[in-house]
C-alpha cells in the first residue's frame, strides 16, 4: 500500500506526485494483456542521434503511446509509459520471449533516447 501525504501529492504539479502503484498482488500482469496489445513486431529505424540526458518534458509527450527506449547498455525494448517523474519513469516492458507486458520502471539517465509511436 502506498500511504499517501499531502506534502508529496499535488494534482497541479506533475513533478511532485508520488510514483504510482504497481499491478495488484498475483495479478501478475495478466490484467495488462487484456487491454494492451502487442507491440509492432520492428523497430523503427535508429536515428544515430542519442542526448546526454532525457528531459522529463521530452519524453512526456510518449505517455501512453508505444515507444521504443534505448538504454546506456545498448539495449532497446518496447515501452508503454502511464508515468513520468522528474528522475524517473513507468509503465509496461514488452517481454518478447513470455509475449507480455510486465510492469517496469527506470531512471531517466538511463536512457539515451527513445521514440514514440504517433
Amino acid at each position: 500500500m502506498h500511504p499517501y501525504h499531502p506534502a508529496l501529492y499535488d494534482p497541479y504539479d506533475p513533478y511532485r506526485q508520488q510514483f504510482p502503484p504497481g499491478p495488484p498482488p498475483g495479478a501478475g500482469g495478466q490484467t495488462q494483456q487484456q487491454f494492451l496489445p502487442p507491440p509492432p513486431s520492428q523497430f523503427p529505424q535508429d536515428s544515430g542521434v542519442s542526448t546526454f540526458a532525457v528531459d522529463p518534458g521530452g519524453i512526456r509527450r510518449c505517455l501512453y503511446r508505444f515507444t521504443v527506449i534505448r538504454l546506456r547498455n545498448g539495449r532497446r525494448f518496447w515501452f508503454f509509459p502511464i508515468f513520468v517523474g522528474r528522475n524517473s519513469i513507468a509503465g509496461y516492458r514488452w517481454r518478447p520471449r513470455q509475449y507480455r507486458w510486465v510492469y517496469f520502471g527506470i531512471d531517466l539517465n538511463e536512457i539515451t533516447s527513445f521514440s514514440c509511436q504517433f
